[in-house]
């Protein structure tokens, strides 16, 4: 037999933490496994989870997600999940020491980018951060707002030509 060639498959959803990358400067990405109970997980792939206020933790050699909010199933009935419980993240043990020493250091914390299906498995994108200035912030604005400047120039010089 062949080999399969790689069929793009719809990007499924993917619960975004666009405010961490404002508010922070990213110094290292961790795709990490999540626990979860059955329905959590059918309420993220209904899109009902929050994780702006969310964080990790390292607590007793486990990694923990702490203050992501998955909302409740609507289909589940009585028996619910509770929204705002610790999740554990699964994670190596060397990977999980790792992140122990970055978080010791002052003013780096880990903090969730991003939580999406990959390959029908719930998964974290966890970012090593420390906290921007305000002028960072500014800056970082600034610049945002001089490349849209540039590009809307360019593609209504572009228009004129053609």
């Amino acid at each position: 037999m062949g080999k399969k060639k790689d069929i793009a498959a719809p990007r499924g959803v993917r619960i975004a933490n666009r405010k961490a990358w404002h508010d922070y400067h990213v110094l290292e990405k961790l795709e990490c496994g999540m626990e979860l109970a059955g329905t959590e997980v059918k309420s993220l792939r209904a899109g009902g989870g929050k994780i702006d206020e969310a964080f990790a933790r390292v607590r007793g050699g486990e990694l923990v997600l702490v203050g992501m909010n998955i909302g409740p199933y609507a289909n589940a009935g009585p028996i619910q999940h509770e929204p705002l419980r610790d999740r554990k993240l699964l994670v190596h043990r060397r990977q999980i020491a790792a992140l122990a020493t970055h978080v010791r250091q002052k003013g780096r914390t880990l903090v969730p980018l991003a939580v999406y299906f990959k390959d029908g498995w719930a998964k974290c994108e966890l970012g090593v951060v420390i906290g921007k200035r305000q002028y960072d912030k500014r800056d970082a604005i600034r610049q945002r707002q001089q490349r849209r400047e540039v590009d809307r120039e360019i593609s209504r010089r572009r228009r004129g030509r053609s």
